[in-house]
């Protein structure tokens, strides 16, 4: 059985001047500070968290 495809998620903007409910979903992804990154499993509901705060992250495919 092959591991679950991962992606590498970056806050690329600060969450200063954003709504509550998007710093929430920052803090949901395990996302702390600007420039951090972690590695998530890729979910339909990682997926939601993703496309909510898109505009704050940076994606990339953390299986290559």
């Amino acid at each position: 059985m092959s591991s679950p495809k991962k992606l590498r998620v970056t806050l690329v903007k600060s969450v200063t001047a954003t709504k509550q409910d998007h710093r929430a979903t920052v803090r949901g992804l395990g996302l702390k500070w600007t420039n951090h990154s972690v590695e998530v499993i890729d979910t339909p509901s990682t997926r939601g968290m993703i496309n909510k705060v898109s505009y704050l992250l940076k994606v990339a495919d953390a299986n290559v």
